[in-house]
C-alpha cells in the first residue's frame, strides 16, 4: 500500500521533546539467569532540555538491564525528574541496544564509540500529576541513544 492511499490510520510525525543527559553510577553485575545476564546501574543525576521540556534528573531509579548471549542488552529504567519550573516527572523507558561484538567490547571497556556504529533505540513514558505537563501522561515517545563510560546521552521525539 503507498503511503497515504486507503490508509486506515492516522499518519505521525516526531516532534523533538529533549535532549537527556543522565548521570549512572558503575554498573552493578547480578549474574546469570535463564534470561541472561541481569546488571542494575543505578542513575545519579543529568539533565534535560528542550523546546517544552528542561530540568534536571534526580538521583534514584536504575536501569534494570538483562545482557543477552549475543551481546544485546534489554534496557528497563525507570527515574524521576524535576522541571525548570517544579514540576515532578516519573520517567520510564525500554529498549534494545545491540551491535558489533567489538564495538560492544569497546563500550564494554568505557571507550568512546561513535553512537552510529551500534544500535541504541528506546520507547519513553511519562507520568506526572502536575497541571502543566498532564500532556506528557498522554504522549508516546521514542528516542535514539548514545553510551559513554558514566552516562546515557538520548534524543527523545514525541509521537503525534
Amino acid at each position: 500500500m503507498k503511503p497515504g492511499k486507503d490508509r486506515t490510520a492516522a499518519l505521525m510525525d516526531l516532534e523533538p521533546l529533549a535532549t537527556f543527559h543522565v548521570e549512572l553510577d558503575p554498573i552493578l553485575d547480578l549474574g546469570d539467569s535463564q534470561w541472561g545476564r541481569r546488571r542494575v546501574i543505578n542513575i545519579v543525576g543529568g539533565s534535560f532540555e528542550g523546546p517544552r521540556l528542561s530540568g534536571t534528573v534526580l538521583p534514584g531509579g536504575a536501569d534494570w538491564q538483562v545482557l543477552h548471549a549475543d551481546g544485546m542488552a534489554s534496557i528497563d529504567t525507570r527515574y524521576t525528574l524535576r522541571t525548570h519550573d517544579g514540576a515532578h516527572l516519573c520517567i520510564s523507558t525500554s529498549g534494545v541496544r545491540h551491535g558489533p561484538r567489538e564495538v560492544l567490547d569497546r563500550l564494554a571497556r568505557g571507550e568512546t564509540v561513535d553512537p552510529s556504529e551500534y544500535y541504541f533505540r528506546l520507547f519513553c513514558r511519562f507520568e506526572t500529576g502536575d497541571d502543566r505537563y498532564l500532556w506528557l501522561n498522554r504522549t508516546l515517545a521514542v528516542a535514539s541513544g548514545a553510551r559513554t563510560a558514566d552516562a546515557v546521552r538520548y534524543d527523545a521525539y514525541a509521537l503525534t
